[in-house]
């Protein structure tokens, strides 16, 4: 498929499509649902059901053009031995460990593997072409295989969506640009922890160090574009698009 010019910010972009992927970061139940890990901490999530519609949205244009979906998805094991022992300050920050030892009640209940709190939320519940990378830190590049599974399919381009916009979201897209990788925020797509300067200090960021920005009608619209321009170059009838 043809290079694609997105209207992004502060510039426009050109991107593979046949190179890129959608990262989807975190959209667990933890993150996204009430009585989930965020919820419990007292962070407000009302947005969350809005951030999971635009992202199944885009999820929809993107496998439509044949683009890489690669979920990222954070758990620990039962016992805590992949969270980080006494010499790492993992424990001594990342919400869900933080709050299962301030409640025991919790203990081996928050973003533990195969808990509910672990899932991915239902309706971005990931497809057989799918890949899923499990992380245990904010960063999906720390200590996982995501950038070989990346370089195994020549991506070179990142669309980032999820949750939280300025942790494992922006921490994720740092990484991938100190990786050489060409990362753009889904504005729309993300969702903060914490007030919502947050977000914007995100996308502040984003567009002036490390990335470009976009939300989600004007990718999918682009996308839509590409398909029936695709559609059209191999002849498919209309009706069957």
């Amino acid at each position: 498929m043809p290079t694609l010019r997105l209207d992004t910010c502060p510039d426009s972009l050109e991107i593979d499509v046949a190179r890129t992927a959608v990262v989807v970061v975190d959209m667990q139940n933890a993150f996204a649902s009430p009585g989930g890990m965020l919820d419990l901490a007292g962070v407000d999530i009302s947005g969350a059901s809005e951030v999971v519609r635009r992202i199944g949205e885009l999820l929809e244009a993107a496998r439509a053009a044949r683009m890489q979906v690669v979920y990222l998805q954070t758990g620990y094991k039962p016992d805590l031995s992949n969270g980080g022992g006494a010499a790492s300050p993992n424990p001594r920050k990342e919400t869900a460990l933080c709050l299962m030892r301030a409640r025991p009640e919790l203990k081996g209940q928050l973003l533990v593997e195969g808990t509910w709190d672990f899932q991915i939320v239902e309706p971005l519940a990931p497809r057989d072409a799918d890949i899923v990378v499990l992380k245990t830190r904010y960063s999906g590049f720390a200590g996982t295989q995501l950038d070989s599974v990346l370089r195994a399919r020549e991506i070179r381009y990142l669309v980032f969506v999820g949750i939280a916009t300025n942790v494992c979201v922006e921490s994720t897209l740092r990484d991938a640009y100190f990786h050489e990788y060409w990362p753009l925020l889904v504005t729309d797509g993300a969702l903060q922890a914490g007030p919502r300067e947050a977000h914007t200090a995100t996308v502040f960021n984003v567009e002036s160090f490390f990335g470009w920005t976009i939300d989600t009608r004007s990718l999918i619209a682009a996308l839509g574009k590409r398909a029936a321009a695709s559609a059209l170059e191999l002849g498919v009838p209309e009706r069957a698009r």
